[in-house]
């Protein structure tokens, strides 16, 4: 599983050696365990480039997960009905390690953006409104272990981010949301769905505009915190 996780978009084709780094596995063990994932269909190997690429059985793998997901099932018609009516983007993701994994994005952009969000596409939880959102309400010992290593991995800025990601968080526990912009013009407001089970998944909500953040997020919070509270009432009656 670690080697499949070390594919990612933009290292789309990996040698035993890549993959060694990556996971932190032996070459040895890298080369066992890849002729093994070519053999079940896993991985396909490029024999004259010496590397691996991810094989179709993957993607059915996700296609799987996401038509068998009642949240998505009870969700996505919330989302996108939100999206169609106040002509925003509407997401979904849940943590993953230091990244926030989006389980549907529908897109309602008002005008181009560079920003194209899929399903499966990963954003930083650090950076993000979903990743501050999730982190307001993780378990305490996983939020320490993330701030610790985003603490190591941003050591020039971080005591900035760390103030930012700690108002984003009183934000969440006072108001229900908190909203970020880590892109240019593009502004996000995330609220957390609390599930039975210890299960959390994020809301968001973003535009592309040239307009304040404090403007934003007077238009956004209603339609978000009224899509978190019917996703609520909605997963309730799945129990």
């Amino acid at each position: 599983m670690e080697i499949l996780r070390a594919f990612r978009p933009g290292a789309d084709l990996l040698g035993n050696g890549d993959i060694a780094e990556r996971t932190g596995l032996s070459r040895a063990t890298v080369s066992r365990l890849t002729q093994t994932l070519v053999e079940s269909g896993f991985l396909e190997h490029d024999r004259r480039r010496r590397s691996y690429r991810l094989a179709a059985p993957v993607l059915s793998l996700s296609h799987a997960m996401r038509t068998g997901s009642p949240v998505l099932a009870a969700v996505g018609p919330l989302m996108r009905a939100l999206a169609e009516k106040a002509r925003i983007n509407v997401g979904l993701a849940v943590p993953d390690r230091e990244d926030m994994v989006y389980l549907e994005s529908v897109r309602y952009n008002r005008k181009v953006a560079l920003r194209n969000v899929a399903a499966g596409q990963r954003v930083p939880v650090e950076l993000t409104s979903l990743g501050r959102a999730y982190l307001a309400v993780a378990p305490d010992a996983d939020r320490r272990a993330l701030l610790a290593k985003f603490r190591e991995a941003r050591r020039t800025g971080w005591s900035a981010m760390r103030q930012e990601i700690a108002a984003a968080m009183a934000n969440v526990e006072s108001l229900g949301y908190c909203s970020a912009s880590w892109q240019p013009e593009v502004v996000a407001l995330a609220a957390p769905l609390l599930l039975p089970g210890n299960l959390i998944y994020v809301l968001n909500v973003s535009v592309t505009t040239p307009a304040s953040m404090t403007d934003t997020e007077k238009e956004l919070r209603g339609p978000l915190l009224a899509l978190r509270d019917e996703a609520l009432t909605r997963l309730s009656a799945l129990d």
